[in-house]
């Protein structure tokens, strides 16, 4: 099969994803050999790539939002031809503590896909059965991808963050993952507030109804209630934190940071306000959101990468080129 292979982490300007000939997964007990019809473009795998997060398996296949058709180890309730999704959580041990206390999300030895196992920039995909998500006859390949990473992890950052209906609610950044909680927000009947860097991201959040729409950093006219953070970035983690009421909360939606600066406490976290990450999602945000991205027709902005324009797609991600969400269709 043909697959992007990472050897060796390095700046995606150097091409180190390798487009080569890969032996097709064999299939294990318990999983599914999936043909893939679509993988979506995460930061996460930018970060993979370029080393930010220390490598795991080589040669890796990356990608970890992939659209797949059932073609070995069917179930009952994932039959031959079942269109799936898979996600960034592969699996779970099942017994550590945290798993124990409905925490998958923290489990103490997780599977990641396209990160400690093989991923979906490739032509075929091996996943476990219990982590295989059926997906909606309405989403075709294409928009349905960017929803199995950047959706989940999205929906999940607003529960992290609190969020009510008819809050305020801040998104600082506005790329794959924010552009998608927008749109879950009106359905909930939040004011939504965006700060984000670039023309074209601040005119894609004027377009999807933000309430109002600044500059990377900066504070918007109204305090919020509630703030998600999506730039790997400490400055703008403190610009939504400086934004709160007393009681509010701030989720950081990254899986690396730059930095954390100095900030003054007494002016910006006193009157408990809150700072919490968000770490993966659990089978349950992934129903509970796919389910909700049904219901409202939630169609992501995308721009499709052949499989060998891997690198180019993550290119792009990096330079925030495209508005939306990339994907690679093999």
């Amino acid at each position: 099969m043909k697959a992007a292979l990472l050897y060796s982490p390095a700046p995606i300007r150097d091409r180190p994803l390798r487009i080569e000939d890969a032996p097709k997964p064999a299939l294990l007990a318990g999983h599914l050999l999936l043909k893939v019809r679509a993988c979506g473009v995460c930061r996460t795998d930018l970060h993979i790539t370029e080393g930010e997060l220390p490598p795991c398996k080589r040669p890796l296949i990356p990608g970890h939002q992939i659209v797949g058709d059932v073609i070995g180890g069917a179930t009952p309730e994932l039959p031959a031809g079942a269109r799936v999704g898979i996600s960034w959580i592969g699996g779970v041990d099942g017994v550590c503590p945290y798993c124990a206390r409905g925490l998958e999300n923290l489990c103490d030895h997780p599977a990641f896909t396209g990160y400690t196992v093989d991923g979906g920039y490739a032509e075929y995909a091996l996943a476990r059965a219990d982590f295989a998500f059926p997906l909606p006859q309405t989403l075709d390949d294409l928009h349905a991808a960017p929803l199995l990473c950047a959706g989940i992890i999205g929906f999940r950052s607003l529960r992290v963050a609190g969020v009510e209906r008819g809050d305020r609610v801040g998104l600082f950044g506005f790329g794959a993952s924010a552009h998608l909680a927008i749109s879950v927000l009106h359905a909930w009947g939040c004011e939504v507030y965006v700060s984000t860097r670039g023309a074209s991201h601040r005119k894609l959040a004027e377009s999807l109804g933000a309430q109002w729409v600044g500059a990377e950093t900066e504070r918007p006219p109204a305090q919020l209630d509630r703030a998600v953070t999506f730039a790997p970035s400490g400055d703008v983690v403190i610009a939504a934190l400086s934004s709160l009421r007393k009681g509010g909360v701030v989720a950081i939606n990254a899986i690396h940071l730059d930095r954390m600066p100095e900030f003054d406490y007494d002016r910006l976290l006193w009157g408990e306000r809150q700072i919490r990450s968000v770490a993966n999602m659990t089978r349950q945000d992934a129903r509970d959101f796919l389910n909700l991205a049904a219901q409202i027709n939630l169609r992501p902005k995308t721009t499709s990468f052949p499989l060998d324009q891997a690198n180019e797609a993550l290119q792009a991600v990096k330079a925030d080129s495209i508005d939306g969400a990339a994907v690679i269709i093999p």
